[in-house]
């Protein structure tokens, strides 16, 4: 595989934490976008810090601008509007200004797309989703809907429960129905580096779980 230099956004998370880690271990040159750069320690050469938002252009411009590859775990920030459109169309315009191609971004197994087959349990998540959580529901979609405008080689990886742990397990992915309901960290984390150079999934979303 290439090493890239690869752009990563929401790099202090639950799963973000996991995927710097690894793409550190494969020696992978790493830009990490961080609104608070003096609460992190790790002082690997291999990291590059662009202290900003995900909502500020500029900040986004700064981060991608000279990386190959965008990857996002962005969080939604306690208290504040849903960030999941904003940040997106930061990225979009960014990638496009700057002629790169390949994003790779999770979401939550509550966004649809016109293939799904979502088995019940599943469709109630999504539902429950919709009446808890309104707001970043309707923007998670909002994202996906963005992405699928875009000409980027994009993939919208939808996860059930995260688990943070460096341990392994069998995965699998489907594009139209989520049959495990748990993803281990560690497993996500190469998930998605598998993903940088791989055309399986562009302009596709799938399902990543353990089974």
């Amino acid at each position: 595989m290439k090493l890239h230099k690869i752009a990563v956004i929401g790099g202090t998370g639950k799963a973000g934490s996991y995927l710097v880690k690894k793409l550190l271990e494969k020696g992978f040159q790493t830009k990490l976008l961080l609104r608070n750069p003096e609460t992190f320690s790790d002082q690997n050469p291999l990291i590059e810090i662009v202290k900003g938002d995900a909502r500020d252009y500029a900040s986004i411009n700064e981060l991608i601008k000279t990386s190959d590859v965008v990857i996002s775990t962005i969080g939604q920030p306690k208290g504040e509007k849903s960030i999941f459109s904003d940040s997106t169309n930061n990225i979009i315009q960014s990638m496009n200004s700057n002629g790169i191609k390949r994003y790779i971004v999770i979401t939550g197994l509550n966004v649809n797309t016109p293939f799904d087959n979502k088995n019940g349990k599943v469709k109630m998540a999504t539902e429950w989703m919709y009446q808890n959580y309104p707001e970043t529901t309707l923007d998670k979609q909002k994202e996906y809907e963005l992405l699928t405008e875009s000409n980027l080689d994009w993939t919208l990886v939808r996860l059930p429960l995260i688990i943070q742990t460096d341990e392994s397990f069998e995965t699998e992915t489907n594009l139209y129905d989520c049959i495990g309901e748990n993803i281990s960290a560690n497993d996500l984390s190469e998930f998605l580096i598998s993903q940088i150079d791989d055309g399986t999934y562009f302009k596709k979303s799938p399902f990543l779980y353990n089974l």
